[in-house]
């Protein structure tokens, strides 16, 4: 049994849909928690970030909107949403938010997709590649930049949220205009950006675009099987 955690509310349902072939697994034999699960208005609005906080994370809520959180008012609730998957007895847990997190407790394997993405991009591009980032809001440009800076030769980065209507243009617009600077990759580094984005994002790109749900489970799956 998988668990995975994401930092909104549970069932992810425009996302885990699509991850579960590359996981090799079905339903069934996965498990999901979310880090706002069972909250109200006020208690997810306390975590929003501060004006000008340097990281920021954005999610979708069980009704569909988004929210954008505060990183370290968030982390204890995902500490907590792997510890309640990993009293229902999973084998392994994935955090399903690319977002980078603090060491988190844990008793079984813990997968980070930050990691998992970063590393499966480094292993594919060749360290002096250009590489575009498409990243969800502007206030996450700089970090993203940070981020990125060991994996590839030169990051650009162009902000996209996939949780708007329209989204699959804006992407694909991001991704253009990053290819049209240089570069030879482009990655949709959010967990809620969609297979649809990444079509729409790599024909107008004309350069490999890498999705990061796709990415991650697929080096997740190895775990899972």
């Amino acid at each position: 049994m998988l668990g995975l955690v994401t930092i909104g509310q549970s069932p992810r349902d425009d996302m885990v849909p699509e991850m579960l072939p590359h996981l090799g697994a079905g339903p069934a034999s996965v498990i999901e928690r979310g880090a706002l699960d069972g909250l109200d208005g006020d208690a997810i609005a306390a975590l929003a970030p501060a004006p000008g906080a340097a990281h920021v994370l954005t999610t979708r809520l069980a009704d569909g909107s988004s929210v954008v959180l505060d990183h370290d008012r968030t982390a204890g609730r995902v500490e907590a949403a792997v510890a309640w998957l990993e009293e229902r007895g999973v084998d392994a847990t994935v955090i399903v938010c690319t977002g980078e997190f603090p060491p988190l407790r844990h008793r079984r394997p813990l997968l980070f997709a930050e990691r998992l993405l970063t590393r499966g991009v480094a292993g594919l591009c060749d360290p002096a590649d250009p590489v575009g980032i498409v990243c969800p809001l502007p206030e996450q440009e700089e970090m993203s930049r940070t981020k990125w800076s060991n994996v590839a030769g030169e990051i650009n980065v162009a902000a996209a949220t996939p949780y708007a209507a329209g989204a699959a243009e804006a992407v694909a617009a991001a991704a253009g205009d990053l290819a049209a600077g240089g570069a030879r990759w482009v990655v949709l580094d959010c967990m809620g950006y969609t297979e649809d984005m990444r079509a729409a994002a790599a024909r107008a790109a004309g350069v490999p675009v890498l999705l990061a749900r796709t990415v991650v489970a697929r080096l997740a799956g190895e775990v899972h099987r």
